[in-house]
């Protein structure tokens, strides 16, 4: 017999970057990716290339590999 899911109600979201599942807090009034520091412009990107939300740890990917790219030397 299978154990039942911990909290099936806590992962009801699945993320369309890497498909893991997933809260979205924002209509339960606060979600963890408002305390995330995105910049416009991949705000922007995300919502261009996304219909929904993306987990936690996708957005920190993000955010850490724009953050690097902006400080490599040469770019601008």
């Amino acid at each position: 017999m299978r154990a039942p899911d911990p909290a099936p109600t806590l992962l009801n979201d699945r993320c369309p970057r890497c498909g893991g599942g997933f809260h979205c807090g924002a209509a339960d009034a606060h979600c963890d990716c408002f305390d995330l520091q995105l910049s416009p412009a991949l705000r922007e990107r995300l919502a261009a290339t996304y219909s929904s939300c993306l987990c936690l740890a996708c957005l920190r990917e993000l955010a850490a590999q724009e953050a690097s790219a902006g400080t490599t030397p040469g770019r601008q």
